[in-house]
This record gives C-alpha cells, sequence and structure tokens, in this order.
C-alpha cells in the first residue's frame, strides 16, 4: 500500500505565500504523476495543477502565473509553492498520486487525507 500526506496548510493573509508538501510511501515501485487537487464549502473538488515523473506541469487556469508545482523524485514528494494568495483559494487541499506498488501490478491513485488553506484578513 501507498500512504499520502499532505502537510503546509495554514492562515494566511491576502497577497502571502505557503508551501504545501505532500509525501509518498509505503511499497512503492514507481511513481507516475502527482497532482494537487481542491475542495471548497459547497464546491466541486477540482484538479489545481499537476506534474509528470518527467517533470511536465500543467494548472489550472485560476492559478496559473501565481502556483508553481515542483517534486522531488528521490524523495517521493511534491510541492506546491503558492503565492499571490486570494480569498477564493481557500480550500481543503488534497494530493493524489498515481503509483504502482509493484512492476506487474497495476498503477492505481492514491489520496491524502488533505490540508486546509484559509486565505483572510
Amino acid at each position: 500500500q501507498v500512504q499520502v500526506v499532505e502537510s503546509g496548510g495554514g492562515l494566511v493573509q491576502p497577497g502571502g505565500s505557503l508551501r504545501l508538501s505532500c509525501a509518498a510511501s509505503g511499497r512503492i515501485f514507481s511513481i507516475y504523476s502527482m497532482d494537487w487537487h481542491r475542495q471548497g464549502s459547497g464546491n466541486q473538488r477540482e484538479l489545481v495543477a499537476t506534474i509528470t515523473s518527467g517533470g511536465y506541469t500543467n494548472y489550472a487556469d485560476s492559478v496559473k502565473g501565481r502556483f508553481t508545482i515542483s517534486r522531488d523524485n528521490a524523495k517521493n514528494t511534491v510541492y506546491l509553492q503558492m503565492n499571490s494568495l486570494k480569498p477564493e483559494d481557500t480550500s481543503v487541499y488534497y494530493c493524489a498520486t498515481a503509483a504502482q506498488s509493484d512492476g506487474r501490478g497495476p498503477v492505481r491513485s492514491y489520496w491524502g487525507q488533505g490540508t486546509q488553506v484559509t486565505v483572510s484578513s
């Protein structure tokens, strides 16, 4: 099994910055994409940013130019640097990874429990 744990959420003022981290651990043969999603109160969960094992990145239009996703393959860790935060960025942020536990098994999606980000003055 693969465990995914996020950290780094908190309360920040509008215009401020936060850096989220997400570490995958456990029985890991290979990790493919690593993503950040968010879900605000009453809203559907949306994909914020994704990064492949080769470093290709993609962002939601709402965060382009403000958020940066990166990963450390040696540590099975993905980061989300969030700058110029706005109140509408307030959400629970979830990390997800597509991973394979052994070389012959399927690629499965594993999710963390989420970390709260609140942008407010």
